[in-house]
């Protein structure tokens, strides 16, 4: 809790943090050292170090225009950091899928990957980071319908991409993914793809650092009331006894995307997915339903 209690003494938020990350991302990118950067705007050391850890309360649309200006920045980058430094200081933080951040500057993929460990619950699709190329591309080619047939591989591309995070051996993300039965049941491309996807679940699933249960129709509602999906994010410390970032709830919709930072959202997503979790099949069952649904599509081809 120390880590948590922190971050809220600070009054930092993810907006702030991840423009100075942005920030910081930039001026080392053209070279430029923290002393020389604040001296071309005419501030302190101080000034400009605090912005980059996100701990500025106060941000002027202005001074973030000038550092992009000062670091050569692109009109559409630098509409990014706009868009990041406009957001109101808050727990909550609310982006739409239309904002110009959404396409240029995904926050979700940077924060996933610096991610110790991820605590997921699923109820409606398989989720991205055990998504076949197959499955990815069906879901994409309904959602993204204008996109040309080359951006839509690199969609793929991307989502395979991350699942390295899960695969690497050096520290692979600690996945632990709770998803009901309907995510097993609900076709996706056909039984081909359903029964490939449903086996790639299942075998990563024997990995160390990967968790699967699932969540079976018997099991009703744990939690007393219909929970919609959410991704509990956890961070590694940054060498001393303070997390990189704070626990991060995501959770996302068709409307838009929901960061939960204040530490009674936070425990109360981390107690549901731990009701949820004792109400599923343990791991040995639950892997054992997922191959026998892939018997059942290749039965259907």
């Amino acid at each position: 809790m120390t880590g948590v209690d922190d971050w809220e003494h600070t009054g930092s938020t993810l907006p702030r943090r991840q423009l100075g990350r942005f920030l910081k991302e930039a001026r080392e990118g053209v070279g430029l050292t923290l002393e020389r950067a604040a001296a071309l705007m005419e501030w302190n050391k101080s000034t400009l170090s605090r912005m980059e850890r996100g701990l500025t309360e106060k941000v002027r649309i202005r001074d973030v225009l000038a550092l992009c200006e000062n670091y050569g920045l692109d009109e559409e980058k630098s509409a990014a950091a706009r868009e990041l430094a406009e957001q109101a200081p808050g727990r909550t933080w609310w982006r739409s899928y239309s904002d110009v951040i959404a396409a240029k500057f995904n926050t979700y993929v940077g924060l996933e990957a610096g991610a110790s460990e991820l605590a997921i619950f699923q109820p409606l699709i398989v989720p991205g980071l055990l998504q076949t190329a197959d499955y990815a591309r069906t879901l994409d080619r309904q959602y993204f319908r204008d996109d040309s047939d080359e951006d839509l591989e690199r969609r793929v591309a991307l989502r395979i991409q991350r699942q390295h995070l899960v695969a690497r051996q050096r520290q692979p993300v600690r996945l632990s993914v709770v998803l009901h039965e309907s995510v097993l049941r609900t076709t996706v491309g056909g039984p081909r793809i359903m029964a490939a996807q449903l086996r790639r679940i299942a075998d990563l699933s024997t990995r160390d650092n990967v968790g699967v249960r699932i969540l079976p129709f018997r099991a009703g509602f744990p939690t007393g009331s219909v929970v919609s999906q959410f991704i509990v994010m956890t961070f590694p410390n940054d060498g001393k006894i303070k997390p990189v970032e704070p626990t991060i709830v995501f959770a996302e919709s068709f409307a838009g995307d929901v960061y939960l930072e204040e530490r009674n959202d936070v425990h109360r997503c981390q107690q549901a997915f731990h009701t949820l979790l004792a109400a599923t099949l343990d791991d040995r069952p639950s892997r054992d339903l997922m191959r026998e649904l892939a018997r059942d599509y290749d039965s259907e081809r």
